[in-house]
């Protein structure tokens, strides 16, 4: 009978000592998988931080006509590095009717933008050496690799927000002049 005692109380330890083993596989397995979880959703779910650009006032710009009558009139930010010429007004989330960007490059040639990583459409003006707008691109397509080219060789060009063009009638041969911390030297 002793036997009988002994060879029953080992089954016991064993199937305790098997219980145990699978709990800490199955409490290891869940770890695994909770931690995973958490790893894959933050992989998945955070977007890479995007900054986001607001308007810095660096002068003044104005539209006239070809007789100098005053169409409009912008309070101006300028991009004439390499660097700011390529941001342009991409990640900005808003522009006011009276803001705008000029783009000055350093040599008069064709010219050509896209709306890569810009949330807001806008009107983009070509502007030769001369002053005088050669192209006009209305109500670009937000968010697209669309080439807005310039028709003729441009050394300057200005953006709007989209509609400001048809709201100041702002036409192919109307001239641009502005002042402001850069007098528009293109360097």
């Amino acid at each position: 009978m002793a036997k009988k005692h002994v060879k029953h109380t080992e089954q016991k330890s064993t199937k305790t000592k098997n219980k145990i083993t699978t709990q800490k596989i199955v409490v290891a397995v869940l770890a695994i998988a909770v931690i995973g979880f958490f790893i894959f959703n933050n992989f998945i779910t955070n977007e890479p931080e995007v900054e986001y650009y607001t308007f810095t006032k660096e002068g003044e710009l104005t539209f006239t006509d070809s007789l100098g009558t005053l169409k409009a009139k912008i309070d101006l930010e300028i991009a004439d590095t390499e660097y700011e010429r390529q941001l342009g007004l991409m990640n900005r989330k808003e522009m006011k009717e009276n803001e705008g960007m000029l783009f000055i490059f350093p040599r008069l040639e064709l010219q050509s933008f896209w709306m890569r990583n810009t949330l807001i459409s806008l009107d983009i003006m070509f502007v030769n050496d001369q002053k005088k707008i050669v192209t006009i691109h209305k109500d670009t397509r937000i968010l697209s690799d669309i080439s807005y080219p310039s028709t003729q060789p441009s050394v300057y060009v200005v953006e709007v927000i989209a509609g400001f063009t048809d709201r100041h009638n702002i036409q192919v041969g109307d001239r641009i002049n502005w002042m402001g911390t850069n007098l528009g030297n293109p360097k």
